[in-house]
């Protein structure tokens, strides 16, 4: 039977802290919870959380109940009154990334930009991926130790997406900057420096500018990169005006190389840690796909995504109110034990890694099919290239307090 829920009454609500106590491992706290309570209120998040899969397909599906216009994370602390100016108009006036867009406008704005990510387009890319990883596994090999988000992870994956946009190369550091800028007022949690907050959204002013001058560029001399083909080249004739296409930028470089070296810090942790070892992907063992479907399954790299219920609705057996914030947590739904017979083993290649890692329905992500291209060939070019490579000896990597990101602060390890 629904029972109807009111935040205010629940204002205690469950105590889930994916920035302190629950940050490193936020799964045995919501599998604890999860069969008797798969709808609970968080107050640190002021969210609904969702955590069963077939509860988070339902929503998804549902774009006429649920908005995504509000999906981003919020900072719980006020900002100053120029740094909220800046951080809300710092896309341009009125602009909207795709991810934020409800139909009809989010209808017309992804059938152009997946025509970028076609099967045939990831194909036609993958030499350069290849090339990429290969150079720079070559160079973290230099090095008997290192670590390997900040060596191989988070480089490579911001070279491949700003490669298939058309950023140049020296504009690398500063993406991944901008990015960082972003991560700070987006998922702020207590009062900062004043200033130190004024720089980060100077900088993603500075974010905003870049973009559209890229875009302008492309606009009158088009290159053989993915802004060009959504100014000029379209699906069924249809393309994208240039602050169409400016107010995406940001987000495909934002999101297109943090999940990606989340992922793949993720993927390798989990493997090197287990019995068999980087052995058994060196030596064909466990397959690279199913690796990598099970690393996405078990600690996925975006936890979650926010919705807003546009009118009353029930999700499970709860009554929610028009304008009540959700969180589907994607993670808990890779580990929901009605889909999973040992949902918190990591085992590759030994059953079906069913998962919510790209989400579902009208946002699914529509550079999955890169992604997937993306991890493998990384995966690849690494064992290959690192056939001994063993987690470095000290205590366990830890999480940064960025949720719903999922992103280890290091990962030492040797060769």
């Amino acid at each position: 039977m629904a029972v109807s829920a009111d935040p205010g009454q629940l204002r205690e609500g469950r105590p889930f802290d994916p920035y302190g106590a629950h940050r490193d491992d936020p799964y045995s706290f919501l599998a604890g919870i999860g069969d008797a309570e798969p709808v609970f209120y968080a107050p640190l998040l002021g969210a609904w959380c969702v955590t069963r899969r077939e509860d988070l397909i339902a929503v998804l599906r549902d774009d006429r109940s649920f908005s995504a216009r509000d999906h981003n994370p919020r900072p719980t602390v006020p900002l100053p009154e120029d740094v909220s100016r800046m951080f809300r108009t710092w896309r341009g006036a009125g602009a909207v990334a795709v991810g934020s867009l409800d139909p009809p406008e989010h209808t017309r704005i992804r059938e152009v930009l997946n025509a970028g990510f076609t099967p045939a387009r990831v194909r036609a890319f993958e030499p350069t991926i290849r090339a990429i990883a290969t150079d720079l596994v070559e160079r973290a090999a230099v090095t008997a130790e290192f670590d390997f988000i900040s060596a191989f992870a988070v480089p490579y994956a911001l070279e491949v997406i700003c490669r298939r946009l058309g950023v140049p190369n020296e504009y690398l550091d500063r993406c991944r900057t901008w990015s960082e800028q972003r991560i700070e007022l987006m998922m702020l949690q207590r009062d900062g420096d004043p200033d130190l907050l004024r720089d980060c959204a100077r900088g993603l002013m500075d974010f905003g500018a870049f973009a559209r001058s890229l875009v302008r560029e492309r606009l009158t001399a088009p290159r053989d990169d993915l802004i060009s083909e959504l100014l000029h080249e379209g699906r069924a004739g249809q393309t994208l005006t240039a602050d169409e296409v400016a107010v995406q930028v940001p987000t495909l470089i934002f999101a297109g190389h943090m999940t990606c070296a989340e992922a793949l810090g993720t993927i390798l942790f989990q493997q090197l840690r287990s019995p068999g070892g980087w052995a058994e992907v060196v030596d064909g063992t466990i397959a690279t796909r199913d690796l990598v479907e099970e690393g996405l399954r078990v600690d996925s790299p975006l936890a979650g995504m926010y919705r807003t219920a546009i009118r009353d609705v029930v999700v499970g057996d709860v009554h929610l109110a028009a304008g009540s914030r959700l969180l589907l947590l994607y993670g808990a739904a890779g580990r929901d034990s009605r889909a999973h017979a040992c949902p918190a083993a990591f085992s590759p290649g030994t059953r079906s890694a069913t998962h919510l890692a790209f989400g579902h329905g009208i946002h699914f992500c529509l550079g999955a099919g890169f992604a997937r291209a993306e991890l493998e060939i990384a995966v690849r070019a690494v064992a290959t290239r690192m056939p001994g490579l063993t987690l470095a000896p000290g205590p366990p990597p830890r999480h940064r307090p960025v949720f719903p990101l999922r992103a280890l602060t290091e990962l030492r390890v040797r060769q």
